[in-house]
């Protein structure tokens, strides 16, 4: 009997694990999370709360910005959390009873408690002690606090805090403009009625798309939601103000600014949630690079790390699928086989916008091509060449096709209604190797995916 414990077992990279390893007649499963109420971090603080609350401001956004309707509606931010509050029970409340359901299997129990370790392969909770042949850490991730000088002397609000904020002051200024602050900054300005000052440290935000699609975004940013981004700016330290307010100071061009707003907001990413962990008890150094391709940890061939805690990338189906693969390389490496890697194709969304303009990104960009080189071609194409963005109100935006010599698809990005919707088909082309040219010629339902065509058209023709 092998016995496996997974510290983290509410998290969807941990339930991913369980629920692989409990098919396993030879395995036993110690199950660890201390979790309240319990549901990973996806569910509880993650991409379902943020979901909830963007759409009340995307609602708001979408009648202000609609000519044709008359009045701008107020978000009832009590409702707002209250109704993130409830649906968010339910989910947590389901995935709870998920793994409860795999507790009542003989080969399986579950300790509602903080687990670490004391020793290389031993998980303690609370008065007990469970030796594992092998330890799977699923612990997600917590907000970054970067050791920018004077956060300790001033107060800020993560993006924790704003799922479950009720109120806002006139004015805020962001630090962070990685993926949580483009999401979290127009929920701000619209629901918050804030004006907003982000500061952006390069030429523009989305390190990971052709330069066009963040210029796009700086300009819906700057025109629709009224956010002022700094860009190419350093923040170098921040203040309290006579007055309770927050100062900060930085720096563009060699020269210095100070930037004064009711609220400070901390997007500057999110961390490996490895304290409290015991791991100064172990060989394991949660440094970069610290796990594998197979899930392994560096130091250490019987502790699989899976999810946000890996430091690798930090999104839920990324979490799933190498919880699928640390399952899997268990079960081979106790059979003394070589283990399998987890390779995945580049498919990121940023519900950019309040998710009214989302990004998505499926495969190669353009840069990325390039830089790996490829032989290509690129076609591009504006919102606004298709009458369907015009008719619904949103025609700015963008979108680009990768495509090789050889006619095989190799990318996709969107900026744009509904670009979202669209990376999943895109998946399919770019991970089957697709050739452009056998993708049906042929009008569809819904009609969004008109930018599709209009792409695959440009391709063929080329080709």
């Amino acid at each position: 009997m092998t016995h496996v414990a997974i510290i983290g077992a509410y998290g969807s990279a941990g339930v991913a694990v369980a629920d692989k390893l409990a098919d396993e007649d030879d395995v036993e499963l110690t199950l660890v999370d201390n979790g309240e109420p319990g549901g990973g971090l996806c569910i509880l603080r993650g991409c379902m709360p943020s979901k909830d609350v963007f759409s009340a401001a995307a609602h708001r956004f979408q009648t202000r910005h609609d000519h044709r309707v008359e009045g701008t509606p107020e978000v009832d931010l009590d409702a707002v959390v209250a109704q993130k509050d409830e649906h968010i029970a339910n989910f947590a409340e389901h995935r709870r009873a998920a793994v409860e359901r795999l507790s009542k299997r003989d080969n399986v129990e579950f300790l509602h408690g903080t687990g670490y370790f004391v020793d290389d392969h031993t998980v303690r909770v609370g008065n007990r002690d469970i030796e594992a042949d092998y330890v799977v850490v699923a612990t997600g991730s917590k907000p970054n606090v970067p050791d920018t000088p004077g956060l300790d002397e001033v107060e800020y609000l993560t993006s924790d805090d704003v799922l479950d904020a009720t109120e806002f002051g006139d004015s805020a200024v962001v630090m962070g403009f990685g993926y949580i602050g483009v999401e979290m900054a127009p929920y701000l300005a619209e629901a918050g009625e804030m004006d907003v000052t982000v500061v952006e440290h390069d030429d523009r935000p989305l390190d990971e798309a052709d330069d066009e699609f963040g210029d796009a975004l700086i300009d819906v940013y700057r025109e629709q939601f009224g956010i002022d981004v700094l860009t190419n700016t350093d923040e170098t330290s921040v203040s309290p103000t006579d007055d309770g307010r927050v100062r900060l100071t930085a720096e563009h061009d060699g020269e210095e600014h100070e930037i004064e707003a009711d609220q400070l907001f901390l997007f500057t990413g999110r961390r490996p949630a490895t304290d409290g962990l015991g791991l100064e008890n172990t060989p394991l150094e949660a440094e970069n690079g610290w796990v594998g391709a197979t899930m392994q940890a560096r130091d250490d061939d019987r502790v699989f790390v899976v999810g946000d805690v890996n430091g690798r990338e930090p999104i839920l189906h990324v979490a799933k699928e190498q919880g699928h693969v640390a399952a899997e390389n268990v079960l081979r490496h106790r059979r003394g086989d070589t283990l399998v890697e987890y390779e995945n194709v580049h498919h990121h969304v940023i519900f950019s916008g309040l998710a009214v303009y989302p990004y998505a990104r499926v495969g190669h960009s353009a840069t990325s091509a390039r830089e790996a080189g490829v032989d290509h071609h690129v076609f591009t194409r504006e919102a606004s060449q298709d009458g369907v963005f015009k008719t619904k109100n949103h025609p700015e935006g963008l979108a680009r096709l990768v495509v090789g010599a050889d006619g095989t698809v190799l990318g996709y990005q969107g900026f744009h209604l509904h670009a979202d919707v669209m990376a999943k088909t895109m998946q399919v082309l770019v991970e089957n190797a697709v050739d452009v040219r056998s993708v049906p010629d042929r009008a569809y339902h819904p009609t969004t995916p008109e930018i599709l065509d209009g792409l695959f058209r440009e391709a063929k023709e080329t080709l």
